[in-house]
């Protein structure tokens, strides 16, 4: 679908279920009366079976609504889409410009820093939203940010403090930002003044239509009018629509509330035990970053796999571009540092990271491929 049919009224007017990719889901779809109304966004997180996000077309724009409202956005400015519409982070980009009545420029081409950045100049953009990987790729490029460009969301995972400078001094205004699919988009956003100091990922200011509340093991639950419905499980001939029960939904992060907002502390379904302790190989990464005097976004992770004596063993795993001797020199350097039960096995070199649409790492195909490797198998052996 073109995203900028998604900015005509009639789009929105339609109750006729929205969704992407499968004609025999969308025929599905289109015979449930709970669906009328409702766009559909397939998801399965880090890890997990597929399933299909409901939302009302009423809540994502209540989403648009606070968003822009935060953000400072009217009708002289113009949201930049980047990112895929047929996820809720590129949707909610065009769900604001139309609720905002301002202009969206769609960026066609495949991603490069240095086009999208004339890109951007060329377009007028004044807001965007990126995924950590992309701003990295500003970053590590030496791009500098056109003028005019005031706002600069970064969501889809963690932007890393250092990361975050870099792009900071290069003008770039990024704006840390967390949310899910079953939110719609955004929960806690930045505000534009903290672009007068240095760049800090947390904490992160709710949006007015949001409340969040901590249970006794750190999991975030979240609650608000921008809510999705329900959730669409199974498979062709077997799917099943799930209405939400209650106002609340626990989501599966954990997180602390801290004065200024949200800390993000990490997936609950990241934490492993290993010799009896738990581990957090997302925190053990950001540990291995700073041992090593700082590694490229995205182009490293702990992977955890399973161990008949510890529990679990933690497994580094570093892109081929970065290069065996200084994935070898990291490891090292935080090995001197680490306690016995989270120190790192020698590194995993893969050609890629494997990851989704939006740049996130799948995790449960990262640890899968480390623990072939360290058992002496070919990732790309039959499995």
């Amino acid at each position: 679908m073109d995203a900028t049919r998604l900015t005509d009224p009639g789009f929105w007017n339609d109750p006729t279920p929205c969704s992407w990719g499968d004609p025999e889901f969308a025929a599905w779809c289109e015979e449930q009366e709970e669906l009328r109304g409702h766009v559909l966004f397939q998801t399965s997180g880090s890890s997990g079976a597929p399933k299909w996000i409901a939302l009302s077309k009423d809540a994502l724009l209540l989403s648009a609504a606070a968003v822009n409202r935060h953000l400072g956005v009217d009708e002289s400015d113009v949201w930049g889409l980047v990112l895929p519409p047929h996820h809720v982070g590129g949707f909610g980009v065009v769900a604001r410009a139309f609720e905002a009545a301002c202009g969206l420029a769609v960026f066609r081409r495949k991603w490069q820093a240095d086009a999208f950045a004339a890109w951007v100049e060329s377009e007028g953009v004044t807001h965007t939203s990126l995924v950590p990987t992309q701003v990295y790729d500003l970053a590590v490029r030496g791009v500098p940010c056109p003028a005019g460009v005031r706002a600069v969301v970064v969501g889809g995972g963690r932007l890393e403090d250092e990361l975050g400078q870099r792009a900071r001094d290069l003008g770039w205004p990024v704006l840390a930002s967390y949310g899910m699919t079953e939110t719609g988009s955004q929960i806690a956003t930045q505000s534009l003044e903290i672009l007068n100091f240095p760049y800090q990922s947390s904490p992160l200011p709710l949006l007015p239509v949001w409340r969040a509340k901590i249970d006794e093991d750190d999991r975030l639950w979240v609650a608000g009018p921008a809510l999705f419905s329900g959730q669409v499980t199974g498979g062709p001939g077997a799917w099943c629509y799930e209405p939400r029960e209650g106002e609340w939904h626990r989501s599966g992060d954990r997180a602390a509330l801290a004065p200024g907002g949200l800390a993000i502390l990490g997936r609950a379904d990241s934490l492993q035990k290993i010799l009896g302790e738990l581990v957090d190989p997302e925190a053990v990464e950001r540990e291995l970053a700073t041992a090593a005097g700082g590694l490229p976004a995205g182009a490293f992770a702990v992977a955890a796999v399973p161990d008949d004596r510890a529990g679990h063993l933690l497994v580094p795993v570093f892109a081929e571009s970065l290069g065996g001797e200084r994935a070898d020199a990291a490891v090292a350097a935080y090995n001197e540092q680490a306690p016995g039960f989270k120190r790192l096995l020698p590194p995993v070199i893969l050609a890629d990271l494997p990851r989704s649409a939006l740049g996130k790492i799948r995790r449960a195909e990262l640890a899968d491929l480390a623990l072939r490797v360290i058992s002496g198998l070919s990732p790309s052996d039959e499995r």
